[in-house]
């Protein structure tokens, strides 16, 4: 359990964390997401609640959005947001880790953009691991208008079992 401030009226709030079905994460998405819509897919999501029962954020967690990725073994925050409740955002990455962990995820990842500080990740123990080129997702064989901001992104991880290869180095 948190203590922090509500994110419009002030105050202190205490924060606790929940699983949440997609369709309630979606809707918070779709009321409190700055530049993204829902997501179709999900692997689990988890809300974080004051003492009244009141939503302030949800992380939604999926398959990795890039196909280099190992799909089986990484976990990824496809989607997170809160409505500026203090610690809400750090709760829900350390939540969100804590899930993949127990669920047997080697790692967990997410992307933000190069212009956001990271300071929830950080927070929660996650680590920057690059910069990623931002780019459209439109070619020939499959155009697309991009409703996603396509500027540079920052890759951060967590580490939550290691394999033994991972182990050894």
């Amino acid at each position: 359990m948190a203590r922090g401030h509500a994110g419009e009226g002030g105050g202190s709030v205490s924060l606790h964390v929940r699983p949440l079905t997609l369709k309630k994460a979606n809707e918070l998405v779709s009321v409190l997401h700055r530049h993204h819509r829902p997501v179709t897919g999900h692997r689990f999501s988890i809300g974080v609640y004051d003492e009244e029962g009141v939503p302030h954020g949800a992380v939604i967690v999926g398959r990795p959005v890039a196909r280099a990725v190992d799909q089986s073994n990484v976990a990824e925050v496809t989607r997170l947001v809160t409505d500026g409740t203090y610690n809400a955002c750090s709760m829900l990455y350390a939540s969100a880790a804590r899930a993949a962990s127990a669920m047997g995820f080697e790692r967990i990842q997410t992307y933000i953009l190069a212009s956001e500080p990271g300071t929830s990740l950080r927070a929660s123990g996650w680590s920057f691991e690059g910069t990623v080129r931002g780019r459209a997702w439109s070619c020939s064989s499959r155009p697309r208008v991009d409703a996603h901001p396509t500027d540079d992104k920052q890759r951060w991880v967590r580490v939550l079992n290691p394999t033994r290869v991972e182990e050894a180095a």
